[in-house]
């Protein structure tokens, strides 16, 4: 039985109440983390939310959800931790549910094209606002613009999603290898002594268990697409350095260019309307997932299902990772080759982006001339406002719906 005392519910009110504010990614995130769990609770110490938070940027998966989670852990355990977890992710995502939902009912009606004729080109410039910020921030050594070339190029040959974690293995690798500091430190046993295995084998299991039945189920059964899709996003959760930023280009690659999920237009209007709601980057999971199984043929019931798989698929990997190591983190951060092997994890996602950006333009680039350079002229205000003023996403969001309602 899970009791709760005052602390515990206070703060969980103080969750909520995130939950409802946290509008600007996962910068923006820790900011509201530091002033309302640190400062003015004293949950944790300012060291330990920097140390949380540095520990998310060595694991893959969303670092928002990870920092909010590690710090339920520290306030009252794994039980505080899921109870947060769940607070957290389920208003954006069952919102985005809903858009999917309305969407599928109104896409195909003029008036709503019309009104989303704006807000997809403000996407895509947002993903290329995102690419540039990125860029200067991360690639700043001769290695990591290779890197990061590198990735682009490779991702815009191969198209396929494996690409992605071998590309990330391999960035981390050379830049472990090529880091002369990475041998200041070896791995030393005695860092592992405390792992619990059976969450290893958790961690593992359910990502063989579901690939598993997504080759072996008929793929003509109702049950097929949600175990892939589950499949899908699990393994995305598992690969998904940098956060927000870096899933979307992931999941545009495998789910509109490669397996059709969803088309281009529906992606940048899930990804337009997920710009405006405060909480998780990944809950745009949620309007891919109900999106996939309207495509599919289903109805309702079986749209809100893939948006429970694809929610849960994403974000599972994340949360198991942060509650595997937050117990011998002190430990961990101590080890040179790890440490290291960030700067080329990074320069490799920020090529993600960049690939993303280049996709995102193709459809816009073959349509009439004049569609072509309104669309362009849209995508590069977008990132001069972006990089120039103040203006946050949502109200540019906002505003491409209100020149879609008005012109």
């Amino acid at each position: 039985m899970i009791r709760l005392n005052a602390k515990k519910l206070l703060f969980l009110k103080d969750v909520v109440i995130f939950t409802l504010t946290a509008f600007g990614g996962a910068q923006a995130h820790l900011a509201m983390m530091l002033k309302d769990f640190v400062l003015k609770r004293r949950y944790i110490s300012e060291e330990e939310l920097l140390e949380l938070n540095a520990m998310t940027m060595v694991l893959p998966g969303p670092s928002s959800t990870q920092t909010l989670v590690g710090i339920a852990y520290k306030v009252g355990g794994i039980y505080l931790s899921l109870i947060t977890f769940l607070i957290w992710i389920f208003p954006s995502a069952a919102f985005l549910c809903f858009i999917g939902i309305i969407y599928s009912l109104l896409g195909e009606k003029s008036g709503f094209h019309h009104v989303m004729a704006y807000i997809q080109p403000i996407a895509v410039g947002i993903v290329g606002y995102a690419s540039i910020k990125l860029s200067r921030s991360q690639l700043k050594t001769r290695l990591s613009l290779w890197l990061a070339f590198g990735a682009v190029i490779v991702t815009l040959i191969l198209k396929n999603a494996f690409v992605f974690p071998i590309l990330i293995l391999i960035g981390g690798i050379i830049s472990a290898a090529l880091d002369s500091s990475s041998r200041e430190r070896g791995l030393h046993p005695s860092i592992f002594r405390n792992i619990n295995q059976k969450k290893v084998l958790y961690f593992i299991g359910i990502l063989l268990f579901f690939a598993s039945l997504g080759a072996v189920i008929n793929q003509t059964s109702p049950f097929s697409l949600p175990i892939r899709l589950f499949e899908n996003f699990y393994r995305n959760g598992i690969i998904i350095f940098g956060g927000g930023q870096v899933l979307v280009p992931l999941m545009f690659t495998e789910f509109v260019e490669m397996k059709g999920y969803l088309t281009s237009d529906e992606f940048l209007s899930g990804y337009a309307f997920q710009q405006i709601l405060p909480g998780p980057t990944f809950s745009f999971t949620s309007f891919v997932g109900t999106m996939a199984m309207k495509n599919a043929g289903n109805g309702i019931p079986g749209q809100i299902a893939g948006s429970l798989v694809a929610t849960l698929g994403i974000n599972l990997p994340g949360v198991i990772l942060v509650l595997f190591f937050v117990p011998f983190w002190d430990d961990l951060k101590k080890i040179g080759r790890i440490r290291n092997s960030l700067s080329g994890i990074n320069a490799v996602a920020v090529g993600f982006v960049i690939a993303a950006f280049l996709f995102l333009l193709q459809p816009m680039l073959l349509k009439s001339e004049g569609s072509s350079l309104f669309e362009l002229g849209i995508i590069a205000a977008t990132i001069c406002l972006l990089c120039f003023t103040r203006i946050r996403t949502p109200w540019l969001i906002l505003t491409g719906v209100l020149l879609g309602l008005l012109f």
